[in-house]
């Protein structure tokens, strides 16, 4: 028979497996690296070191007056930790950076997991419940505000048909773009004429319209558009 400790040991560490799936399966449903195992096993370890504090009386060999790990600083070492497995998350590619989101999500699944270490249940279910209500609903109220949008542009024309700077912003300002950072070179050893830019706007059909109408010139080599997101 189980005794009262390891009953709640139990469901602790199966209430902490539980949880971390639950959050990871959102980032799993969109497709971010860091899922339903990671989630589950950063809330796990996280519920199982701050368990190891509370309980510390069934596995001092001395008593826990003597030399106590604190349960506080048995936290603060958890999230210094997890950290360090955010920030390999966190990536950059070209000028965008990706993974935020995600780093955070298991952050706050460590603090999560730290909550059913120590039996504040009201706390952990909440958080977990406001953790879903972020990374779910405000997905979708993110869709619906007015937000500004930034893609990355790279148009490439042959080196004697180059279209003219004003022409280009021209252009891009008749389909809602505005130019917030541009560059140019020769490329293909000088063969090619190539525009590096950043653009702004503020409907994300805007890239669409503007690829379709790139495809009629044929004076356009290539081009490449890059919306940046998290």
């Amino acid at each position: 028979m189980l005794t009262h400790d390891e009953f709640t040991i139990i469901v602790r560490i199966l209430g902490a497996v539980v949880i971390g799936a639950v959050i990871g399966f959102e980032r799993t449903f969109h497709g971010r690296p860091a899922g339903f195992r990671t989630h589950s096993l950063v809330c796990l370890s996280s519920a199982l070191l701050m368990v190891m504090a509370v309980f510390q009386e069934r596995w001092l060999p001395f008593p826990p007056e003597t030399v106590a790990p604190e349960p506080t600083r048995v936290a603060q070492g958890i999230m210094t930790g997890i950290g360090f497995l955010g920030a390999g998350m966190i990536f950059k590619e070209s000028f965008t950076v990706r993974g935020l989101t995600t780093a955070a999500s298991v952050w706050v699944t460590a603090a999560i997991g730290i909550l059913i270490g120590v039996g504040f249940w009201f706390a952990a279910i909440t958080g977990t419940v406001v953790t879903l209500a972020i990374l779910a609903v405000l997905r979708w109220l993110e869709t619906k505000l007015p937000v500004e949008l930034y893609t990355h542009h790279t148009l490439s024309f042959a080196r004697d048909k180059v279209m003219s700077e004003d022409n280009l912003r021209t252009m891009l300002a008749s389909y809602g773009f505005a130019i917030v950072g541009l560059s140019s070179r020769l490329v293909d050893s000088g063969q090619h004429f190539e525009y590096r830019m950043i653009l702004m706007n503020r409907d994300p059909t805007n890239s669409a319209r503007l690829s379709q109408h790139l495809l009629t010139l044929p004076e356009v080599n290539e081009f490449k558009l890059s919306p940046s997101n998290d």
